[in-house]
């Protein structure tokens, strides 16, 4: 049986006890390998690059800036991971950009610590990890989109990326490879203009979910 790998870790949150509590909890779970943290974010940029973390835990108040401040100076650089917001709230406004941007998944700090460490494994997989309701909430568009041509499996697989299920679940319900899901992935994304799941996931719900 194949070892698994843990989940490599960069965690960039301002609020000192925090920080270091959390870090004390993934720091004994074999589960993840924590490869960085810092609590300013003026000098964490270089610092999660060299990294190459799998997932970035980020705090939407950095201090000097905020995480949608912070995700347009990432988006500039070569961090391929996941970024998982850690947050005690956000303006509803930001939260939106912040999924436009391909952020993963959302997740409140009175949430159980439990629940974050399930959180980070799930992302880690491929997840889009933001509550549905909390999405149609902050959306509010007055547009009248045109609706793509999308076929059948198409359908079927945005209808599995809303229920948060990875590649690998939504190659088992079809009977088919991993690659087959993603070369449907990427005619999705070349459909509605996206370019990663948790904004293909937006928009499915934004503008798609009647056709679905």
């Amino acid at each position: 049986m194949a070892e698994v790998r843990p989940v490599r870790l960069f965690l960039l949150d301002d609020h000192a006890l925090f920080r270091e509590g959390l870090l004390r909890l993934l720091g004994s779970d074999p589960r993840y390998a924590l490869v960085g943290h810092s609590g300013t974010s003026a000098t964490a940029l270089e610092e999660i690059v060299a990294a190459a973390p799998d997932v970035l835990m980020l705090d939407y108040d950095l201090g000097q800036e905020t995480a949608l401040q912070f995700m347009e100076r990432l988006r500039g650089s070569s961090f391929a991971g996941r970024v998982l917001l850690v947050t005690a709230g956000l303006p509803d406004a930001d939260a939106l950009k912040l999924i436009q941007m391909g952020l993963s998944g959302i997740f409140h700090k009175q949430q159980s610590t439990e629940d974050l460490q399930r959180a980070i494994v799930e992302v880690a997989g491929g997840r889009v990890l933001i509550d549905q309701e909390y999405l149609q909430a902050i959306l509010a568009t007055g547009q009248t989109p045109v609706v793509p041509r999308f076929t059948e499996r198409e359908r079927a697989t945005m209808r599995l990326l809303l229920q948060g299920k990875a590649n690998k679940e939504i190659a088992a319900e079809f009977g088919i490879s991993e690659s087959a899901v993603k070369a449907t992935l990427q005619q999705l994304f070349s459909k509605t203009g996206v370019r990663t799941r948790s904004q293909l996931v937006l928009l499915a719900i934004e503008r798609y979910r009647n056709e679905l």
